[in-house]
C-alpha cells in the first residue's frame, strides 16, 4: 500500500486534523501528495489545527505544483481551485488514489477514470488494516467538529465499520 501514489483535497486532511487522525494517512499510504492550491488553502490560518498537523507531517505529506495550468480553466465553474488541481496533479502523476469529499467534485473525478475514496473511507480502510479500534468514536468527533455527515451515511458508514 505504501507505493501508491495518493493526492488528497483540502477537505479530508482538515476533517483528520481537528479530531487528530491525520496520521492515518501516513499509517495507510505512506506517504500523500497534495496541490500548492490545498496546501495554501490549509495553511491560510495561522492558528489552525489543520496548519500545525500539516506543519509537523511535512516529512510524508507532499506538495506539488500542476503544470497544466491551462487546464485549470475547464474546470473553475464548479469546482474549488484545490479540487481541480487534486485532479489535474492525478492525471499528471497518474495517481491510484485521489481523496475527496465534495460530491461535485467525486463525479467530476470518477468521469475521468479515477479511483476515488473520502474521508470516511479513509477511517474505513484504517479499521479494515487494523489501524482503529472502532469507526464510530471517529465519525461521531467528526460530527462534533462540525463535519457535516447525512443520517443515511452515518448509519452505511456503521453498518460498514
Amino acid at each position: 500500500m505504501h507505493n501508491r501514489i495518493v493526492v488528497v483535497n483540502s477537505t479530508p486532511i482538515i476533517a483528520l486534523s481537528v479530531i487528530n487522525q491525520l496520521h492515518l494517512f501516513k499509517n495507510l499510504y505512506g506517504k500523500i501528495i497534495i496541490p500548492k492550491a490545498v496546501q495554501d488553502e490549509v495553511m491560510a490560518k495561522e492558528d489552525s489545527i489543520t496548519r500545525l498537523a500539516l506543519e509537523e507531517a511535512e516529512a510524508w505529506i507532499i506538495t506539488k505544483t500542476v503544470t497544466n495550468i491551462a487546464a485549470k480553466k475547464f474546470f473553475k465553474v464548479q469546482l474549488h481551485e484545490g479540487e481541480v488541481e487534486v485532479m489535474l496533479l492525478g492525471k499528471e502523476l497518474e495517481a491510484d488514489l485521489l481523496v475527496i469529499d465534495d460530491y461535485i467534485a467525486w463525479e467530476y473525478a470518477k468521469y475521468l477514470d479515477f479511483k476515488i475514496t473520502g474521508t470516511l473511507g479513509v477511517i474505513l480502510r484504517a479499521k479494515g488494516n487494523g489501524i482503529i479500534k472502532e469507526v464510530k468514536p471517529l465519525v461521531l468527533d467528526l460530527i462534533d467538529h462540525g463535519i457535516y455527515i447525512s443520517d443515511k451515511l452515518y448509519k452505511d458508514i456503521l453498518k460498514m465499520g
